[in-house]
């Protein structure tokens, strides 16, 4: 979403107020069940413009451990730094490009920002509690929810089936 930041430049205002909603990046086994709300602020303080957006989204995966469909909400926050083209050179902008946004045509257009954060911010792995224990390696019931199914607990590696009777008392 482009938004218009030409009377910040200007010096009319100190801030622009930042508030929408947009789809996000799709991540590997997480949906984002609803669009991504973005709010916060744009400000110009001694020559800097300063871009500080909280974004939070809502998604539903699967639990790391016992595959349980968990869901919730997932917040950040957007931090960088507003420039012109001119105003940094290429390579800065290459190198660093995860701290600035462009200033075209007196707009910005933080989507790509947004989007980088919450992909390289998600979490990898969530689990559907602290205690979760995942799943039986036997017969592959939840583990938390105190079953026993007698399974082998002391199962032996085949590979070194030829050393078991050098552990016999």
């Amino acid at each position: 979403m482009k938004i218009d930041i030409g009377a910040l430049i200007r010096g009319e205002v100190d801030s622009v107020s930042v508030d929408y909603t947009m789809e996000v990046s799709p991540i590997s086994d997480v949906t984002f069940t609803d669009k991504a709300r973005v709010s916060g602020t744009i400000s110009g303080n001694a020559g800097y413009t300063r871009l500080l957006l909280d974004v939070s989204v809502p998604y539903s995966t699967e639990c790391a451990r016992c595959l349980e469909d968990i869901s919730g909400v997932f917040n950040a926050v957007v931090e960088r730094t507003c420039v012109t083209e001119k105003s940094v050179s290429r390579e800065e902008l290459e190198e660093n490009e995860d701290e600035y946004v462009i200033i075209k045509e007196n707009s910005v257009d933080p989507d790509d920002a947004v989007n980088a954060t919450v992909y390289f911010e998600f979490p990898k792995k969530l689990l559907c509690s602290e205690d979760c224990k995942g799943l039986c390696p036997d017969c592959g019931k939840k583990l938390t929810d105190g079953h026993s199914c007698g399974g082998n607990k002391k199962k032996l590696d085949p590979r070194f089936a030829a050393l078991e009777h050098l552990f016999d008392e």
